[in-house]
């Protein structure tokens, strides 16, 4: 089973749109090449950095959901790491959250499967606690 990846890289913000456009789409190409099947991908647009890269407070970002081996996502960080257009990436493996993901959905499934405990038979009736009379000084024994 081909693991999943998602990796979002951030571009230049003065890269002229036509740019961005011809560098996400060798990357697409390239990681394909590479083995990798992109089940998705989404250009999120212009954001404010939380912090300064290089001199830039802004970044376009560009997210893939990919299914590949480790060997094409290393390819594809490579020339991440080499294009000059690129200010910033960041791959995350997130097959292992969704397996953990389904684990968890299968143990709550099971858990609703079963059977409510029996209820509890009633117990006999209590035994009424003795009458306790009241007693006076007079009724203890003189020593």
């Amino acid at each position: 089973m081909p693991r999943t990846y998602e990796v979002m890289f951030i571009l230049r913000p003065d890269l002229p749109a036509e740019e961005a456009d011809n560098l996400v789409t060798g990357l697409q190409h390239i990681a394909t090449q590479a083995g990798a099947t992109l089940r998705q991908s989404e250009r999120l647009g212009k954001k404010r950095l939380a912090y300064t890269v290089g001199r830039y407070r802004e970044g376009d970002y560009v997210w893939f959901d990919l299914e590949s081996p480790p060997e094409a996502v290393r390819e594809l960080e490579r020339r991440l790491r080499v294009t000059e257009s690129v200010i910033k990436y960041l791959t995350v493996r997130t097959d292992e959250q969704e397996k953990r993901l389904a684990q968890d959905r299968r143990h709550r499934e099971a858990r609703a499967r079963r059977k409510p405990a029996p209820a509890a038979e009633a117990a006999p009736p209590a035994m009424p606690a003795p009458a306790i009379e009241p007693r006076s000084p007079l009724d203890e024994p003189q020593a």
